[in-house]
């Protein structure tokens, strides 16, 4: 019998007159179906009761049998191989030895007989004497083969009385292995009623426990069944179930019943039919239905509804909702929870179909829908500069909306940002798929696909229009494009095909594909308005997206033929670096390596603010600037003076330009520097910074450390000291530079990124500083780069002390000479004979200049590294100029002669006067001064012809 949730609303019909609660709470009638059922439990109970007792009492006796079998062995081996009873058979009187010890066996044995044999079956000794001399009953054949054998047989009668005879024969055999004789024992298995008798009461107890369960359960059941059918009489329920069945399913009305647990209880064939339910629903949770998300959300509300239209698939439903016991949401009384009301819940939806109804404002929705997918395209097209993003994003919109599969091909010129050809339409490159691309097969993301004249896309390309195959299977065309891959697109479901232009500005960038399959309907001629005006406004995202590639592209290059291209040749720092460009725009961002006279070296970090192609040729213009400045060997501070004020002259330059040309970065000039000066001799480093990050040391053994260098004005701002500060860093330290791009976020607080960079050098001691460059971009590079990021990690070395010589030149002309020896003598020990003669006429000529126009203290060194560099000491700020003498003068030509057997030379000034320094270097220079225009030297000394 059926349990409905949904009763009638209204009271509960009390049960007739004259049925009263004794009657209720008797046994069940045996006439009815929980009587019935009943005595069906009663008989199983019965059965399985005596099913055990029967069980039990085979399953003893067999355990008795199979003990009596064993004793039976065992007593009859222990006999037959106890000492003696070989000797005994062969004795004259075999009986007279072998009774007594027999029967003593027996009894220790517990086993009813041990029966000695003769070879021919005679029994030798038995309980009974007078069976003494009789023939043994049994086999006897195996044991006479040496086999034991386990039987059960009759005989002359046992002490033990009436039962079960187990017997065993072995044989007796003598120091030869010949059988000699035979011994049977065994044992009669009694009645095993005691085995299994105290376990009845068990059995019989769990059946009574079973039955008074079952007259429990059957008694509380049919209550239940009289109390949820009202008291009705089975004839009555049947009748009205067949009354409301015939109702239920004859409306034109849907109908859905749902439980308190959201459980279908009853569903009519109208909404069957309406919602495209399976058969099978009843019982099963609303939510695993695949119902639409309208009615879903309808039967997950709690609210009553009156005439709510809503959308299920294409039909229009007018739904109503009521609940089922509203009572129970509010708590009911005191009678309803007695009667078992309280805590249910559920509903009753009624569907009724009004799509004709909706049939006039069918193009209004359609429009409406398109209308959306149109805003939808705008706002979701476009939202990035990237070609094949944008081209992704269209393809995106249109699926599923409008169309089963999209493709978007372009121009390859298009995705370079180049200005497309009419040479290059045939080629094109394959930039975006929407739709399930493992269920149709298409040519690959990134391919270059060479279409013919004939195919849909070139025919639209070239004609300008939107062209449509209606039925993919008829298109010529499209299958000789390809007709494996056609082939199998047809059978996956492919159906027909839209293929519009994208073009911007009268510009041709590629063509869109909208396909459909056969679970969709054809293409109409709105869809093609549509479609036309969804790639139109697609292609001048395309076309924003060209543009912004080819100047990114014409930026990167600009910027990336600014920058260092190889490391300049020097012995003071390891060096590497890494530049990571802005996803979204160039920036101006820029480093150097500029090798200076002393083997220093000079490291320079800038950042220039905006981006793009401005951005970059301001960055040039500094770059130019700081090797400049960095030739005349100005100390750190004035360099970055010397770059404020060329920044303010660039600005005011902006100002003062036509305000038409309207080009980037108009008026906006400014920057951030880092400038640092390294000596390896010395191992001292000066730097100062204009509104730059500030470096970071890692020392030796891995601390990693900022240096508190000093944070000025950046520049552009005009009249702001620049201060300095001078480290000293031992060899093999790090230093690391970087722009402010690699450690701010727009997620995250500068602190944060500090924190971070700190993290990633910790421990880079013994990292090479190629190896800290990549280690810190891993993992502090952005995966969407706003800003550019340039980094540069050096680290230190140590000038030998071995290729250094310095001497203290007293203020006298006429020491020069020794000057010039000792000179010779260190370059001898440095293996550098054949530079002798140059040097010497170097450090002669620079010494005896200081001497006579410098003031004391004169001092001479020299530095061997990758080349010779002599540097020559006073303490006057006058700086010698090269001049050229006539051939009346009687000097002149001193630095002229350096000049020309130098490959470089010059003069920087210190605190305490200046150094004038000349180098040479050694490959060029191991030639000898042969390699000096010998013949134009000596035409300066020469008279002048006639």
């Amino acid at each position: 019998m059926e349990e409905f949730s949904g009763r009638p609303r209204g009271p509960e019909r009390s049960p007739p007159v004259g049925r009263s609660r004794a009657r209720r709470a008797s046994l069940p009638d045996l006439r009815s179906a929980a009587g019935q059922v009943f005595l069906l439990q009663v008989l199983i109970v019965v059965l399985l009761v005596l099913a055990a007792v029967g069980a039990m009492v085979l399953q003893a006796a067999n355990d008795a049998l199979q003990q009596g079998r064993r004793e039976a062995i065992v007593a009859a081996q222990s006999f037959a191989n106890a000492p003696g009873t070989a000797e005994a058979l062969r004795s004259p009187d075999p009986a007279a030895v072998l009774q007594p010890r027999a029967e003593a066996a027996r009894k220790r044995a517990g086993v009813d007989f041990v029966v000695v044999l003769s070879t021919k079956g005679i029994r030798y000794t038995y309980p009974y004497p007078r069976e003494i001399g009789k023939k043994f009953v049994g086999t006897i054949e195996p044991a006479l083969k040496g086999q034991t054998v386990v039987e059960e047989a009759g005989g002359p009668p046992l002490p033990a009385g009436r039962g079960t005879d187990v017997q065993a024969v072995v044989p007796v055999t003598d120091a030869h292995g010949k059988v000699v004789g035979l011994v049977s024992a065994g044992l009669t298995v009694k009645n095993v009623a005691g085995l299994w008798l105290p376990q009845l009461p068990i059995i019989l107890g769990s059946g009574a426990a079973a039955l008074a369960l079952a007259v429990t359960g059957m008694t509380l059941v049919s209550r239940r069944l009289r109390r949820q059918t009202h008291g009705l009489a089975p004839e009555e329920l049947a009748e009205r179930y067949e009354h409301h069945d015939a109702v239920l399913h004859a409306v034109r009305e849907g109908v859905l019943i749902t439980g308190a647990d959201g459980r279908l209880l009853l569903v009519n064939d109208e909404a069957t039919r309406l919602l495209g339910l399976p058969a099978d629903v009843r019982g099963r949770p609303a939510r695993e239905l695949g119902l639409p998300e309208p009615i879903m959300r309808l039967l997950a509300s709690p609210e009553a509804v009156t005439d709510e239209v809503l959308l299920a698939g294409d039909r229009l439903l007018a739904v109503n909702k009521r609940p089922t016991y509203p009572e129970a949401g509010q708590g009911g009384s005191e009678a309803g929870r007695e009667g078992g009301e309280a805590g249910r819940g559920g509903s009753v939806v009624t569907l009724r179909d009004t799509t004709e109804l909706a049939a006039v404002s069918g193009r209004a929705q359609v429009a409406r829908e398109r209308l959306k997918l149109l805003y939808e395209a705008g706002v979701g097209i476009g939202t990035t500069l990237g070609v094949e993003r944008t081209a992704q994003e269209l393809a995106d919109v249109a699926v599923p909306q409008f169309a089963d599969f999209v493709t978007v091909d372009l121009l390859e010129a298009v995705l370079r940002g180049w200005e497309p050809t009419a040479e290059g339409w045939r080629h094109l490159r394959r930039a975006a798929i929407g739709g399930d691309r493992r269920r149709i097969p298409v040519y690959r993301l990134g391919e270059v696909i060479t279409f013919s004249r004939q195919t849909p896309q070139m025919r639209a390309l070239q004609e300008r229009r939107v062209l449509v195959e209606e039925d993919l299977r008829q298109a010529q065309g499209w299958r000789e494009q390809d007709p494996e891959r056609a082939r199998r697109a047809l059978e996956c479901g492919l159906r027909s095909l839209v293929a519009v232009p994208l073009r911007a500005r009268n510009v041709p960038l590629g063509v869109v594909n909208f396909y459909r399959t056969v679970d969709s309907p054809a293409f109409e001629s709105e869809d093609l308005t549509f479609a036309e005006e969804l790639a139109a406004r697609a292609a001048v995202a395309l076309d924003n997206a060209r543009r912004f590639t080819r100047e990114h592209a014409m930026a990167v290059t600009l910027q990336r033929s600014l920058l260092p291209r190889r490391q300049p040749e020097q012995d003071a720092l390891e060096v590497a670096w890494r530049y990571v460009p802005a996803e979204a725009g160039v920036g101006g961002d820029w480093f150097d390596v500029i090798p200076l006279p002393g083997a220093r070296v000079a490291l320079v970090m800038g950042d220039v603010v905006g981006h793009g192609l401005h951005a970059a040729a301001t960055m040039g213009r500094l770059r130019t600037a700081v090797h400049n400045f960095s030739t005349l060997d100005l100390p750190v501070d004035e360099v970055l003076g010397n770059l404020d004020d060329l920044v303010v002259r660039m600005d005011s330059e902006e100002y003062t330009g036509d305000e038409a040309d309207g080009h980037e970065g108009e008026g906006v000039t400014g920057a951030t520097c880092l400038y640092a000066v390294y000596d390896p001799v010395t191992q001292a480093c000066t730097m100062a910074r204009a509104g730059h990050p500030e470096p970071v040391v890692v020392r030796p053994d891995g601390t990693v450390v900022c240096p508190g260098v000093p944070a000025s004005a950046p520049l552009g701002l005009g009249g702001y000291p620049f201060e300095t500060v001078e480290l000293s860093l031992p060899e093999g330290s790090q230093l690391v530079l970087y722009t402010d791009g690699l450690v701010e976020n727009p997620s995250h607080d500068i602190d944060v990124g500090l924190e971070r960079l700190r993290r990633a050098l910790d421990g880079s001691g013994d990292r090479t500083p190629e190896e800290t460059c990549q280690t810190v971009i891993d993992a502090l590079k952005p995966s969407n780069s706003s800003d550019d990021i340039a980094l540069l990690t050096a680290r230190t070395r140590k000038f030998p002390s071995s290729d250094v010589a310095t001497w203290d030149v007293p203020q006298d002309p006429a020491l020069v000479p020794a000057v010039r020896a000792r000179c010779r003598e260190t370059l001898l020990e440095w293996g550098l004979e054949e530079t002798a003669f140059a040097t010497e006429l170097i450090v002669s000529e620079l010494v005896t200049n200081a001497i006579r126009y410098g003031s004391p203290p004169v001092g001479l060194r020299l530095l061997h590294g990758r080349s010779l560099i002599c540097e020559v000491s006073d303490g006057s700020g006058t700086s010698p100029r090269l001049r050229r003498a006539t051939t009346t003068d009687e000097g002149g030509r001193g630095l002229f002669l350096v000049a020309q057997f130098a490959q470089r030379w010059g003069t920087r000034y210190t605190t305490h006067g200046k150094v004038i320094w000349a180098e040479q270097l050694l490959d060029e220079a191991s030639a000898g001064p042969g390699l000096a225009p010998v013949d134009f030297l000596l035409d300066q000394f020469d008279d002048p012809g006639p």
